[in-house]
């Protein structure tokens, strides 16, 4: 019996162990703004895929808003996560919409019960999978920049400590992103969230490009842009910029990814 229980506590620790070391590293990768090839989509798909990994969600999402207060998707662990996201930007209302507006998370443990207040959201999250919504504010110190959605399949509420802890790790993204080394004269919040925003449009732009060139889906072109950052060590934002300025061939990114596998 005590020999039970002592492997009953051992594993505890090192669950415990394990969990810790997930997290430090999951902080140290979001302030890392030193990092080789870094810039705010690689901080931002992080955020997201960070905390799908590390919370009891299913999806996530995250939004900024531009000089105008207007929201922009940055990354999202799923299409349907980032079309709800869409669907909250285009009507106005939402939780994200009033968790960005107050600085305020949200929890939503039910969207079936708020049909008569987000009409167009409840179905769409509905045929997407998605019963529940909690939201917390991407911002720095008071300053609200945004968003962040954690969407589940299942009813109820998000546990205290994995919205504390949503928070935390947004936090972090929202200061990794002010020392972000972007253009000369770029330290005023407002100047890096445009560039960040400007980068995503970028990025968008050239999957859109890359797509058309090679004959493939959008999704698949950006799985391949990304590879070939990754690979040949570059900023993902500099990549697509490159190819929408037309000073890199759009052939070089399959050609490149072909020939990475080729040597690997």
């Amino acid at each position: 019996m005590n020999e039970e229980l002592n492997m009953r506590d051992d594993s505890a620790r090192e669950a415990s162990m394990n969990r810790e070391r997930e997290l430090a590293t999951a902080f140290v990768d979001l302030a890392d703004t030193y990092a080789p090839g870094f810039d705010p989509l690689r901080l931002f798909h992080r955020l997201v895929h960070t905390c799908r990994g590390l919370l009891a969600v299913d999806a996530a999402a995250v939004m900024i808003a531009d000089a105008r207060g207007t929201l922009k998707t940055m990354a999202a662990t799923e299409e349907e996560a980032a079309f709800i996201e869409l669907m909250q930007m285009q009507t106005g209302s939402g939780p994200c919409m009033d968790c960005y507006r107050t600085g305020r998370a949200r929890r939503v443990p039910d969207i079936a019960t708020e049909r008569e207040r987000w009409p167009a959201l409840v179905p769409a999250m509905s045929a997407a999978g998605y019963r529940s919504l909690n939201t917390v504010p991407v911002r720095l110190h008071d300053r609200s920049l945004g968003a962040l959605t954690l969407l589940n399949a299942r009813t109820g509420h998000l546990p205290d400590g994995d919205l504390h802890l949503a928070q935390a790790l947004t936090d972090s993204a929202a200061l990794a992103l002010m020392h972000w080394p972007t253009e000369p004269r770029g330290d005023d919040v407002v100047t890096r969230v445009q560039s960040a925003i400007a980068a995503k449009s970028a990025l968008e732009t050239a999957k859109g490009m890359i797509a058309a060139y090679h004959g493939l889906p959008v999704h698949e072109a950006g799985r391949l842009l990304a590879d070939y950052a990754d690979g040949h060590g570059v900023s993902l934002a500099d990549t697509a910029q490159a190819l929408v300025g037309r000073t890199m061939e759009l052939a070089v990114i399959l050609d490149g990814n072909e020939n990475e596998t080729a040597g690997s």
